[in-house]
């Protein structure tokens, strides 16, 4: 069992900064717990500089070297045992069969990094030899391939607090590009944090790592944030959290001498249409699926469903209505997150145009909200933008169409988002024009299915146009997550001996590579 001592870990030194001071929370128990004290400048400075002494070295290591560091990583992950589980369901009431799953997947996502770069492809190694007699030009030696940009920030999720938190994807996939990170922990969760913290400080020894390209930030409140994001070393961050916070990253980065990029995965209403035909022959299967995805994990993911667009339909709207009313409430993750939801249900209670359908009591210091289903009219919603609002938590809006003409209108006037789900056997050129339509507007489009759950693989997209992302051509899950901290070098006339090993003649790493147009594994 590891000691809780409310630290934060500084290229492997363990201190208590002279911060302002704050627990973690039990939404079980409803009251405080460990105790943690934050970070500021001094602790952002030393670890940035840290990180940028690690770079050089740890930019150089090879594909199989990182890719035993990630292997080992997860290793230690799952050595915290029972004690990790215990502790992050006490700061966030998740349940321990749900957090048991996410790190399975947080394991997953390291090991998944580390076969990648194991492998080696993920440089895209592209080669173009000289043709030192073409005329009228000689055509020069030309190399390409993806480097590490340098040390990343990341900040960690309330709502996963393993797979999109201290050494959840950001930092797994900036770990594997080559960069060192530093972590500005969640503080709903720091005691998990510092546990992470811990598992990763053990594999750095057991691999022989530079301490500094691994630094964990516990801080309270904005400006440790702001002052990681200013910092010259710092050359992308990684974020997944509200469109304010995003936003506001995105603004800082900006604003630096050195703008860099900032990839954050921010709100969204992961829209759900269900054709005419298709509601009238599934009206209750439907609303089945829907209640499930609605109330999973007590609303508080990404691709919750926020609304469901339709027509009129009575089966299928006394169906979503009573699911709703009769799954069991469950916990949310903190009382700033309880806070929000209580006004915003309070604000859409008050609306004009909106209808609770299945109207509860929510009290105030409350961690169990209802499951909550409005409902209003296509016209009234399109009028009206603060409809489409993300609400974080277990409610969504029913909004009716008068015919399918007005649901691709609804289409048409989304902003960006994560998903979008489609419902449509019985209505399929309606599912075509909705297909043309969304895929401008989502990441993902899921046809007969809902949208939480987010496959880890290759294939995946997790990732949309803004505000759901700050770059829609990114993904923050898969294998496609790597590229966002690298960036292509291209070497010309360069001599074999200076050449990464990725691009030397002879292909000592035996990956495929592009040479002269064609993808090969041979040497030159």
């Amino acid at each position: 069992m590891i000691e809780i001592k409310g630290q934060s870990c500084i290229a492997g030194n363990w201190i208590t900064p002279p911060g302002r001071s704050f627990q973690s929370f039990n939404p079980y128990k409803r009251e405080s717990m460990y105790s943690f004290a934050s970070c500021g400048a001094d602790e952002v400075e030393r670890a940035a500089r840290a990180a940028e002494s690690a770079f050089h070295i740890y930019r150089n290591l090879d594909g199989k070297s990182i890719g035993v560091f990630l292997n080992t990583i997860a290793d230690e992950i799952e050595a915290l045992g029972d004690q990790l589980l215990e502790v992050c369901d006490s700061e966030t009431a998740l349940g321990l069969a749900r957090l048991t799953g996410e790190r399975g997947r947080t394991c997953g996502q390291l090991r998944a990094f580390a076969e990648l770069v194991t492998r080696g492809e993920w440089v895209q190694a592209h080669i173009d030899t000289a043709i030192p007699d073409r005329a009228p030009v000689p055509k020069p030696d030309l190399r390409r391939m993806m480097r590490p940009i340098g040390p990343v920030a990341v900040f960690g999720a309330s709502n996963f607090p393993f797979a999109f938190s201290t050494l959840g994807g950001d930092t797994a996939s900036a770990l594997a590009a080559g960069n060192p990170v530093i972590v500005k922990g969640h503080p709903a969760h720091p005691a998990t944090s510092e546990l992470f913290a811990h598992a990763i400080a053990r594999a750095i020894k057991k691999c022989d790592i530079p301490a500094g390209v691994f630094s964990l930030l516990q801080g309270l409140g904005n400006e440790l944030g702001a002052d990681l994001v200013k910092h010259p070393v710092i050359q992308a961050v990684g974020f997944t959290g509200s469109e304010n916070g995003g936003r506001a990253l995105m603004d800082i980065a900006a604003a630096r001498p050195q703008p860099i990029p900032v990839y954050a995965e921010m709100g969204s209403i992961n829209p759900l249409f269900v054709g005419p035909n298709t509601l009238q022959a599934q009206a209750e299967s439907i609303a089945t699926g829907l209640s499930g995805s609605v109330c999973m994990g007590t609303g508080q993911f990404c691709t919750s469903p926020g609304i469901v667009v339709s027509v009129a339909n009575e089966v299928f709207e006394a169906s979503l209505k009573s699911q709703l009313s009769e799954a069991p409430r469950g916990y949310l993750l903190n009382p700033q997150i309880a806070a929000s939801l209580q006004a915003a249900l309070e604000s859409l209670n008050n609306h004009p145009h909106l209808e609770w359908l299945n109207r509860a009591d929510f009290e105030a210091g409350s961690m169990t909200p209802p499951n909550a289903v409005f409902k209003t009219s296509a016209r009234n919603f399109l009028a009206d933008e603060t409809m489409s609002r993300e609400v974080f938590g277990p409610v969504t809006l029913y909004v009716v169409c008068e015919n399918e003409a007005q649901m691709l209108e609804v289409a048409e006037n989304l902003k960006g988002n994560l998903t979008a789900s489609v419902h449509a056997d019985e209505d399929m050129e309606l599912a075509g024009k909705l297909y043309d339509v969304l895929e401008q507007k989502v990441g993902r489009v899921i046809y007969n299915g809902y949208p939480t759950g987010v496959e880890v693989c290759p294939s995946q997209q997790h990732g949309g146009p803004y505000p759901a992302s700050s770059v829609s051509t990114s993904t923050s899950v898969g294998a496609g997550a790597i590229v966002r901290f690298a960036r292509f070098v291209a070497y010309q006339g360069t001599p074999d001996a200076l050449l990464p090993d990725a691009l030397k003649n002879a292909n000592p790493l035996g990956i495929y590579r592009l040479v002269n147009g064609a993808l090969t594994t041979q040497g030159i």
